[in-house]
């Protein structure tokens, strides 16, 4: 076994409250919180002006293995996840092969268990040509179901867009559906006319015009009636406007609610403003929108309309993006940088470190039934955040850790750092230093 580790004095930020107090680590968890006189045999970490989170569940990323990887890989992109304070993440099923059988989904496990740093969950996805299939498996043990991302594969395979396949995954499987959410054919219409407009050159400000508001809220609106008459648990993924929180509620816990959604950074971070100085650097499904979304989403975040915060991590090569609107590739890197954007809106007032470890740790752990982790509790696993909030950095090609090479940060600076990051009681990540030795877990669905 190894050293057990004793954080001593830090701040820590957990369920809702904020206590100056001591960890202590043993093997892979937490063995004890309180006052814990130091012991000869623990491994000392001074705490005293840095603050300790629940490690970051980020319900949402595209690592692209296998497959993709001349992008991203499992290995790569996991250090830059727990570069960035996220200790455990959950990949859509848009790796190639499109992961849509129990063999293919088997095989991601294997997989990450030999590269992740992180702790890892896969999706398995949803389509029509498996929608039978899925109906018959026991997906007891699976995180959730998705579309997500495989509507670059084939036209049809947005759930959102066939109601009819819509209500009979709805009739049938009483597990989480997670969706993207967007009506393809008023994209197509809107695609039609700014063709006419531009031809193939459409500028990408029209983005927004043609992913549009009514597109997103449409779809939305349509699924969540249908997951309502069957009783189904539903979770919009990447909400994008602020038309659309007005259809979820607040006025029950998360653990009660079958219909769920969240938010991701960008869209939290960047408006149609920005198109002109980054371009389709950050083109992304479902597109960044105006001003008044932006806002309208943070404020949904706030009064819990919005369940989580992800990142929909999606790195293409700089080649891929950087191609005229319809041929450059949708989504960007921004797993390593999640938790800093919200420390960053912690420094500016905007929210609160309590809901940020609630909306990045805790909530995830709900929504997907995470079994003990997202919380710093004794007998859970030691997955931690050191974070230091006085340390300001600024995001350049010399510290990007994707595989692709770039962000759409570059050039941001930051006030706050994370420090140290333990994955399952390993010291993963240590100032810069990664601990590769040990890779992370399988997540697991509680059953109680």
């Amino acid at each position: 076994m190894s050293q057990a580790t004793l954080i001593q004095q830090v701040t820590l930020v957990n369920e809702g409250k904020i206590q100056v107090t001591d960890v202590l680590i043993e093997g892979e968890r937490i063995q004890k919180i309180g006052s814990i006189p130091a012991q000869d045999q623990y491994h000392l970490v001074d705490g005293r002006g840095k603050y300790l989170f629940p490690g970051v569940i980020d319900g949402q990323v595209h690592f692209r293995d296998p497959g993709l990887t001349h992008k991203a890989d499992l290995t790569s992109e996991s250090k830059a996840a727990i570069a960035g304070g996220v200790t455990s993440f959950i990949e859509m099923p848009n790796t190639r092969p499109n992961t849509l059988t129990l063999e293919l989904w088997a095989d991601k496990y294997e997989l990450a268990s030999t590269k992740s740093l992180a702790n890892y969950g896969f999706l398995l996805g949803i389509t029509a040509d498996n929608l039978d299939e899925v109906i018959q498996w026991d997906t007891s043990k699976h995180l959730a179901i998705t579309d997500d991302g495989l509507y670059f594969t084939g036209k049809g395979n947005i759930l959102a867009d066939q109601p009819a396949m819509l209500e009979k995954l709805f009739a049938a499987h009483k597990g989480l559906i997670a969706i993207h959410s967007e009506k393809e054919e008023i994209i197509e219409k809107n695609e039609e006319l700014y063709r006419e407009k531009y031809g193939e050159n459409v500028p990408i400000a029209c983005h927004p015009l043609i992913r549009s508001e009514q597109a997103c809220y449409e779809a939305t609106e349509r699924a969540i009636g249908l997951a309502e008459k069957h009783g189904a648990r539903l979770h919009i993924l990447h909400l994008s406007t602020a038309k659309e929180t007005s259809l979820f509620r607040n006025d029950i816990p998360l653990a009660d609610k079958n219909i769920t959604t969240e938010v991701s950074v960008h869209h939290l971070w960047f408006t149609d403003q920005d198109y002109e100085r980054l371009g389709v650097l950050i083109k992304w499904n479902p597109a960044i929108k105006r001003q008044q979304d932006k806002d309208g989403l943070l404020a949904a975040l706030l009064d819990d309309r919005i369940d989580l915060i992800t990142t929909d991590h999606a790195p293409h090569t700089l080649e891929e993006k950087q191609k005229p609107y319809f041929q450059s590739m949708s989504g960007a890197p921004l797993v390593q940088h999640s938790l800093n954007c919200l420390l960053e809106f912690y420094h500016q007032g905007k929210i609160s470190l309590e809901k940020i470890v609630e909306k990045m740790c805790h909530n995830p752990a709900i929504l997907y039934r995470i079994k003990e982790r997202g919380y710093i509790r004794e007998g859970y696993f030691a997955d931690l955040t050191l974070v230091d909030l006085n340390s300001e950095w600024t995001v350049s090609k010399e510290n990007i850790l994707y595989k692709c090479g770039w962000s759409p940060l570059e050039g941001t600076t930051f006030h706050s750092q994370v420090t140290k990051t333990w994955v399952n009681g390993h010291l993963a990540y240590d100032q810069g230093t990664f601990h590769e030795e040990v890779k992370g877990k399988a997540l697991e669905v509680a059953t109680n």
